[in-house]
């Protein structure tokens, strides 16, 4: 394991000799995929923004630096809690951010609880962070698999659609999603016909598609992420599966959209936390992502909400007057609503929920878009608390039930 945690260490972080005297940075490791399936996703471009944030904020936090250092977890949990852990006992990082995959980020989440140290989650989706996993460290700013499956599956009903396959990424997040989805579906007056598991990185989804035409649903529901979402609606346009169903993707981003073609995608419902079309701030900070990103591609809602998390993150610090609390520092959070100019105001529950409205988006015709990266329209706004889990309903252990 240390053969293979030391040189990721190695290629993220370089750590000075300090003067004597002089006080160690603060520094707020961005935990991701910097590799595989979710690069182009979170990634580097998690990093900029999280540079964004510290730069934009003043650089400095109760009378520290501020640093940013990033690792990959190569989406397994064992890599991802190791790294942490080092983090945590020897490079000064008392802040992760980010951390898609699911399995990764509850794993993650155990050690930021261990070590008292705060961990907000932009690019992770399990609900269970806010429900039977929740910890006073732990902030879940984006999105979780609850509001998806059911803010996108009673959208879906209510147009007609009633009848559902899966294909499901075969673990945690995609199990998770499927079953919250299915839920609002059945809630809703619909049904479930069938689902099948791909496993993460799966580069052929035929086989999976020809299960879903011959379910003879009206609709194929795609509960994964990232390249694997991109392939399999890739695959799904070569198999005219638009033809026999409606295409849905939870967890569609404009990121996918080069890859796929907006004529692959036209039509795709998704909901996303935010968009970067939505005002002239969101604009205005997009293109600043843009230029500042070596792949200049506009942003996604999980990368604005590094920048947005990360803001209220310091805030909260410099209330505490100190970084070395993550629990007290994340209680300031909570009894202190953010506002920014990317993801304007946001409070946050005492599960841990932030709370903002949710969008829902549908995939452009190539006609109707006016410039690089006009790929959504926005269909409507989803209030916080009709997106969200009832704070109820999620069983977390520091809600009174």
């Amino acid at each position: 394991m240390m053969r293979t945690i030391v040189p990721l260490i190695a290629g993220v972080l370089f750590v000075p000799t300090l003067a004597f005297g002089e006080e160690q940075p603060m520094r707020i490791g961005v935990l991701n995929d910097m590799s595989g399936p979710y690069a182009d996703y979170q990634g580097l471009g998690s990093v900029v923004a999280a540079q964004m944030a510290v730069e934009d904020y003043g650089g400095k936090v109760a009378g520290r630096k501020i640093e940013v250092i990033s690792g990959d977890h190569q989406n397994k949990a064992d890599i991802g809690s190791s790294l942490a852990r080092q983090w945590f006992d020897t490079q000064g990082v008392e802040a992760i951010v980010d951390l898609p995959n699911s399995a990764v980020a509850l794993a993650v989440n155990q050690v930021v609880k261990d070590k008292n140290k705060a961990f907000i989650a932009s690019g992770a989706g399990t609900a269970e962070l806010t429900g039977a996993q929740c910890t006073p460290n732990t902030v879940a700013w984006t999105y979780d698999t609850w509001e998806l499956g059911h803010a996108l599956g009673r959208a879906v009903v209510g147009q007609g659609k009633k009848s559902w396959f899966f294909i499901s990424a075969n673990y945690a997040f995609g199990h998770d999603l499927q079953k919250q989805a299915s839920e609002a579906v059945i809630q809703d007056g619909g049904k479930v016909l069938g689902s099948v598991d791909a496993p993460l990185g799966t580069a052929d989804f035929s086989s999976y598609l020809i299960q879903a035409q011959s379910s003879h649903a009206e609709v194929l529901a795609f509960a994964n992420a990232g390249d694997d979402l991109t392939n399999s609606v890739k695959q799904a346009e070569e198999f005219s599966v638009k033809n026999q169903m409606a295409l849905v993707g939870f967890v569609l981003t404009i990121q996918n959209i080069p890859a796929l073609t907006l004529k692959a995608a036209q039509g795709l419902l998704t909901v996303n936390a935010w968009y970067w079309d939505l005002n002239d701030a969101t604009r205005n900070w997009a293109r600043r992502f843009e230029q500042r990103f070596p792949k200049h591609q506009k942003p996604n809602d999980m990368q604005a909400g590094v920048y947005s998390s990360i803001l209220a993150y310091l805030k909260a610090v410099d209330k505490v007057g100190k970084a070395d609390d993550g629990r007290a520092i994340i209680a300031t959070m909570k009894a202190s609503p953010a506002e920014d100019p990317v993801y304007g105001k946001v409070t946050i529950r005492p599960d841990g929920r932030a709370m903002h409205p949710v969008y829902l988006l549908q995939a452009k015709a190539p006609q109707e878009s006016k410039e690089p990266w006009d790929y959504f329209k926005i269909v409507s706004t989803i209030p916080a608390e009709r997106a969200f889990r009832p704070l109820e309903q999620g069983h977390c252990p520091l809600v009174s039930q």
